[in-house]
């Protein structure tokens, strides 16, 4: 039986297939010059158990830093204690709108052919969770989103909720490696949202509790400064939004506004499926980042017009050399 990588070089010869040949090569070549590799995560990818892969590549050293939305950053762990609860709707493009209320009704909050269970999964840590940002908020303390989810794992207070293996948790790979996890724009998120309700009702007594995005790029300017000492850094990007537009531009903000010299992005791939078209960043060709001061002219790029949900799992395993 054929390899991932033995089964794509043979196959993906050209177009969007070869392109992912090209970027796995290319992050190989990467990591085996000595250099580190920042991914961001966008979409619904926890949800999509993208963390089966990406744990991986956090266990063998293949990621050294992470960029995702607030709801990939909580839906791993949801899927972390809840999966058995988890409801697959194959036909979702189908579903009336009363169909969808009765998904409502029950507490299945739907992420396109999957439903996540809000009893099993959000409630079952929001009590926890809730008592980490009070006790933060008793001793004066502040701490970025991850920085929480990091207590909540490591406290072990969830520890016997598990219903996945934990190897396919990436947040807790990334939390036995200690890596950052820089998530801008937390409180569009499920427990962002959560914090605010707690802080309006004035059980939690200050926003500060959690770090906000302007101390989030603050933390990427002295993570990219130290990081870049003795390496350089690639830049692998799924999806579009916040979680690629906010970290890229810590090279331009070094470089530019603090007037240091910095080293660009060393490497770059975006898989995404957004429109090449007037403003439309999320699917802007990676030359346009040249002109940004985030890229230079000779920086190895990749551009994959495809479903991240499809093709990160198998550019990731090529990576990993299964």
């Amino acid at each position: 039986m054929a390899t991932i990588r033995e089964f794509m070089r043979h196959n993906y010869r050209h177009f969007n297939a070869a392109v992912c040949v090209d970027a796995a090569e290319g992050w190989i070549k990467h990591l085996e010059a000595g250099n580190k590799m920042f991914l961001t995560i966008a979409g619904a990818m926890s949800t999509a158990e993208m963390g089966i892969s990406i744990a991986e590549l956090i266990r063998q050293d293949k990621v050294h830093g992470i960029c995702c939305t607030g709801a990939n950053l909580e839906e791993d762990i949801f899927n972390l204690v809840a999966h058995n609860h988890y409801e697959r709707v194959p036909q979702y493009r189908s579903l009336t709108a009363q169909e969808e209320m009765d998904l409502r009704n029950r507490g299945m909050n739907r992420v396109t052919d999957t439903c996540i269970p809000e009893e099993q999964a959000i409630r079952a840590i929001e009590d926890h969770v809730i008592d980490l940002w009070q006790q933060a908020d008793k001793e004066g303390k502040s701490y970025f989103p991850y920085e929480f989810m990091y207590q909540l794992i490591r406290s072990g207070k969830i520890k016997e909720s598990y219903q996945i293996d934990p190897k396919d948790s990436w947040v807790i790979a990334a939390c036995e490696k200690n890596l950052p996890i820089f998530v801008p724009g937390w409180e569009d998120s499920t427990l962002g949202n959560i914090f605010v309700s707690h802080v309006v009702r004035g059980d939690i007594s200050r926003y500060s509790v959690v770090k906000s995005g302007l101390e989030l790029m603050g933390a990427l300017i002295s993570w990219y400064r130290e990081t870049t000492k003795d390496a350089s850094i690639g830049f692998f990007q799924i999806g579009g939004g916040i979680a690629g537009d906010f970290p890229i531009c810590v090279v331009p903000l070094i470089t530019q506004d603090l007037q240091e010299d910095c080293k660009l992005w060393s490497y770059f791939c975006q898989i995404g499926d957004s429109t090449t078209s007037f403003g439309s960043y999320s699917g802007a060709v990676p030359s346009e980042k040249i002109t940004w001061g985030k890229l230079d002219v000779d920086t190895p790029s990749y551009m994959i017009e495809s479903d991240a949900s499809i093709v990160a799992p198998l550019i990731f395993n090529y990576v990993l050399g299964q």
